[in-house]
């Protein structure tokens, strides 16, 4: 019996697996996840005691196939904003994360997003101006510091110990959000 399943699988893999990639493939933006979905409907017809039972195996690839991309979509579109991670290797709060952030796909983090846009301009208005200056030149317009330092005629020690103060402020201004993300 174990044989014949096999053999059932293996031909089906043969017979409609370029075409059922293509289908998938026409669905799915990403070859990746395509291919992670094919694989997904072969795992689920391994699983199958007896392939013979399948009356139409074409159709019932072809309804798993749809199933799964509609999970993925249905999953991809419910990502929710806790699941994001926006702790660095250091464990402090990664500004540059949420800056980037994509939130094409999901009204709530396009709102947590905008949200954090607001607080952080509120934030950085309280500093001192070359404090804040530093932050957004390496934070958001991706100079180094040492860039920075050499724009500004200054020590690259000072212009660290300013981005430190400036960091821990936003971070303290700022933490309330970070919680409210993760619980």
């Amino acid at each position: 019996m174990t044989q014949k399943k096999n053999g059932s699988l293996s031909e089906s893999v043969k017979k409609y697996g370029n075409k059922l990639l293509s289908f998938i493939r026409s669905k799915v933006a990403v070859l990746e996840d395509a291919e992670d979905i094919l694989q997904d409907v072969w795992y689920q017809m391994s699983n199958i005691a007896d392939l013979d039972e399948i009356e139409n195996v074409s159709g019932w690839l072809y309804k798993v196939a749809k199933n799964r991309i509609t999970d993925k979509y249905r999953k991809k579109s419910n990502d929710l904003l806790e699941d994001f991670s926006f702790e660095n290797e250091d464990g402090g709060f990664d500004f540059k994360e949420i800056l980037l952030l994509d939130d094409s796909g999901s009204p709530e983090l396009a709102l947590y997003k905008e949200y954090f846009w607001q607080q952080l301009m509120d934030a950085l208005e309280e500093l001192p101006e070359k404090q804040r200056e530093v932050f957004v030149l390496n934070e958001i317009e991706d100079f180094t510091l040492q860039q920075i330092a050499d724009q500004k005629n200054e020590n690259l020690k000072t212009i660290i110990s300013r981005k430190a103060y400036a960091m821990k402020h936003l971070r303290t201004k700022l933490e309330h959000l970070y919680k409210d993300l993760i619980e």
